[in-house]
């Protein structure tokens, strides 16, 4: 290949904040800038190549990178480096109703939890279905109690995302899924209403029969195949024909303005139509699609993986701001021949977390290549977004793209083979290969075809910036032509870049007045909802996966002109939808504002946190609560009262001011020895000088003597009865104690994590107008004498449910006589 024309575009410098992008996440060693990284990774995916054709390969792979195409970014932070980190972006994680070991083929829920942590280790993001675990009420038949529910066990995967650290520095990301006929449906819909499960994306699995009775106005029937709890039997759940049991019926109507508000108030849940996902889809005859990856573009089956890429389509835009401005279809085309041969190789260059996900993609070869920069695109072309004829030129756009990546896929299989699961009559029966042009149907019977699915449009927002000096993302109109984007430094302050769409600093260059802009500069924010719809309606027929877009509106966009959204996506044949309006829950890493006229540092105060700031020890009243603890050992009983104190404190958080109510004094009374009054007074002292409080009483609940086991507390089970908790220690007794009275002021979770500062926040100012009530005291019945003691201490192993020493192997599981706890079993 030749070495490409110069475009237009090369005469703008990168701007600084894709060059620091570009340095941090991308370049690798003595890496300076974006052609040393695009030699690395050709030189990278050219290894796989025969020994006579590598080095024309990987001149091939440079061509085609400076021509536009973008690896995803794995590939281009970790390809051709000794980084054991996959290449590949996403994975779709099953998840079963047991708790450990395999259900079939679904492994139970920790064993998942260890993959997915395995996965997203190695730099993977991950989706989940969690459907199959049995809803909240359900009966658990081995301890004859009542089942959590999914949303329970969602917090489980995020605290292990939130723990675990994705290769190359950043967390994991994830997807969690519910179908719309899942019994805690509702719960899940709610889930993040107060920020929490803050790793998670989230999306209702929307069937056919739903919207049917949404349109219809009927009942709509909650099932699962688990059994109910007897209570919720004698209150009417039943079984019905298919063995699933209804545990209540709902007005669909109600669930589908559940749905549509809360995704109107913070963003989420988006909507997946799994029905249209599993009709359009390739190897509808071999997998069921029941969740995607964390950003939806690519519905995948269990284990199932996205290798992704996109053309920058800017690069393609010849005579740009002219008269003769056009778009040049045939480079295009040359580009994605090329980009899907480099995908097909990262499939076999790649480190695999799981051999699963290996064995998954060696059978089917999926690829997702697609585009960024559309929207700059367009306004280069003087064509609106929002128009008719911009959603013409992005649907023959993606057309030539199906039509070139399906030909270079089927030359692949002439010289490598064809995927092992292809059944060329079941495959050309899907609902999108029917709709493939006859001469590509015909290539495909003839030759097969080297990879199941070949298209995907992704978002691309840090490739973008890094690699095409912040083209539009994806599928996405620009957000703002021009505005700051945050940034945090490893400091843990913030930097504020300015940033500006790439058309526009085009323009600008070219002479034109970026103070009176044409009509085709249309942002996401100036056009209607549907508008953005409309532009996924032009374009998903051509792609044989889905597409990630953001439906942006303004905060005041009307929720009567919101309403509808996701009911027309149904009806255009999408395959799903997410939407995102300014609202109090969620932050934004990018806001619109005037740039400045110099690169100077932003005007905005540094971050202070109010967790970790120093405060001096309080003088006067102070607000507090007071709790009574009592405490069973083998000597008898002890009772005290605990106090925590608690001060206003102010900070900063992402420039703007937050006040928080800390606790920063504890104190014992009552019958105590000195180890506990000097375990409260160093409390005290790690609060006032901002130590985490979290990990303090963490430490705390470690401390075990030699005095046996601490009576203190209750747990309650799932059935609604209590059971004793038990302790390694006095210290790590009244640990507990301070974590429970810390949940009730909300200050901790009910688990003794720390809850954010913006939440903490929230809650002070909502005290401030509606006192919270003094908490509840835990009455705890004195236990029984036992053989002549007062106290009866455990001989087995530690129980990690209720802290008793009980765990004993009985009919071969591990079980706590206390509470019934099932540990492992075999």
């Amino acid at each position: 290949m030749n070495a490409p024309d110069k475009h237009l575009l090369d005469a703008l410098e990168p701007q600084e904040i894709a060059t620091v992008a570009l340095l941090e996440k991308y370049a690798k060693g003595d890496e300076q800038n974006i052609a040393q990284v695009q030699a690395r990774v050709a030189r990278a995916l050219a290894s796989i190549e025969t020994e006579d054709a590598r080095s024309a390969r990987e001149a091939e792979f440079l061509w085609a990178m400076r021509r536009g195409f973008v690896p995803a970014g794995r590939i281009m932070s970790a390809a051709g480096t000794d980084i054991q980190a996959t290449l590949i972006n996403c994975f779709v994680q099953p998840v079963g109703d047991s708790i450990t070991g395999y259900e079939g083929d679904k492994p139970g829920i920790y064993t998942a939890v260890t993959e997915a942590a395995e996965t997203m280790r190695r730099g993977g993001g991950v989706g989940y279905d969690f459907s199959r675990i049995r809803p909240q009420g359900a009966l658990v038949t081995q301890t004859h109690s009542r089942a959590s529910g999914p949303v329970s066990f969602m917090r489980v995967f995020d605290a292990s995302c939130e723990t675990v650290e994705s290769a190359g520095a950043r967390r994991g990301a994830q997807m969690g899924v519910l179908r719309c006929d899942h019994p805690d449906i509702e719960a899940f819909i709610h889930a993040k209403d107060k920020g929490e499960l803050r790793n998670f994306n989230i999306s209702v699995g929307v069937t056919d029969a739903l919207v049917q009775a949404v349109v219809d106005d009927a009942e709509f029937e909650l099932a699962h195949a688990a059994r109910p709890h007897d209570e919720l039997v004698q209150a009417g759940a039943q079984q019905r024909a298919d063995g699933k049991w209804i545990y209540r019926s709902v007005k669909a109507r109600d669930l589908w303005d559940q749905i549509m508000r809360s995704t109107y108030d913070h963003a989420e849940p988006g909507v997946l139509f799994i029905d249209q996902m599993n009709r359009e889809n390739n190897l509808h005859y071999c997998e069921t699609i029941e969740a995607t990856n964390p950003c939806a573009e690519e519905p995948l089956p269990d284990y199932g993986c996205c290798c992704l890429g996109s053309v920058d389509l800017t690069r393609h835009v010849v005579g740009a701001f002219s008269d003769e401005a056009r778009f040049d279809f045939e480079g295009f085309a040359a580009v994605v021949r090329v980009g899907v041969r480099m995908l097909d190789n990262v499939l076999d260059v790649t480190y695999w977390p799981l051999p699963q996900q290996r064995e998954e993609a060696a059978a089917k070869r999926r690829v997702g290549l697609g585009f960024l920069g559309l929207g700059s695109s367009l306004v280069m072309l003087g064509i609106r977004y929002d128009s008719d004829e911009g959603r013409a030129l992005a649907a023959k756009i993606a057309e030539t793209m199906r039509d070139a990546a399906y030909l270079a896929s089927v030359d692949l299989a002439g010289e490598r083979g064809a995927f092992p699961l292809l059944n060329k009559t079941k495959y050309l029966a899907s609902g999108f290969a029917k709709r493939l042009p006859e001469s590509i149907r015909k290539s495909i019977r003839k030759n097969g075809i080297r990879n199941s699915h070949l298209l995907a449009i992704a978002p691309t927002g840090t490739i973008s910036l890094a690699f095409a000096d912040n083209a539009s993302n994806g599928i996405e109109p620009p957000f703002s032509w021009t505005y700051n984007r945050k940034k945090r430094e490893a400091d843990g302050s913030h930097r504020v870049f300015e940033v500006a769409d790439r058309a526009w600093r085009l323009f600008r260059h070219l002479g034109g007045d970026v103070t009176k802009l044409p009509p085709q500069f249309v942002t996401a924010l100036e056009m209607s909802a549907n508008d953005h719809m409309r532009m996924l309606e032009a374009v998903q027929p051509y792609l044989d996966t889905s597409i990630s877009k953001t439906v942006n509106v303004p905060a005041d966009y009307p929720y009567e002109d919101f309403q509808n959204l996701y009911l027309d996506a149904w009806k255009a044949g999408l395959k799903g939808l997410a939407t995102y309006r300014p609202n109090s829950v969620l932050g934004s890493v990018l806001s619109v504002g005037t740039p400045a006229a110099a690169p100077a540092a932003p005007a905005v105060p540094r971050d202070e946190d109010p967790l970790t700031k120093h405060v001096g020890r309080p003088v006067g009243r102070i607000s507090s609560i007071t709790e009574k603890v009592e405490m069973w050992t083998q000597a008898g009983k002890r009772s005290m009262y605990v106090t925590v104190g608690f001060l206003p404190v102010d900070g900063v958080v992402d420039g703007q001011k937050v006040t928080i109510e800390r606790p920063v004094e504890f104190l014992l009374q009552g019958e105590q020895d000195q180890w506990l009054d000097g375990a409260m007074r160093l409390l005290s002292l790690a609060a006032r000088s901002g130590a985490s409080i979290e990990k303090a009483l963490e430490n705390l609940r470690e401390i075990a003597w030699t005095n046996g086991a601490v009576r203190s507390g209750m747990l309650l089970r799932g059935d609604g009865t209590q059971i004793p908790r038990f302790h390694d220690s006095e210290v790590a007794a009244l640990a507990y104690a301070v974590q429970q009275l810390l949940f009730a002021r909300g200050f901790l979770t009910a688990t003794g994590a720390q809850l954010p500062v913006r939440e903490l926040a929230r809650a002070y100012a909502a005290r401030l107008s509606a006192p919270v009530p003094a908490p509840a005291v835990e009455e705890a019945a004195e236990p029984k004498p036992a053989n002549g003691m007062q106290f009866a201490a455990g001989t087995g192993s530690k129980c990690p449910e209720c802290g008793a020493h009980d765990m004993h192997h009985i009919d071969g599981c591990t079980k706590c006589t206390n509470c019934g706890h099932i540990g492992a079993c075999g």
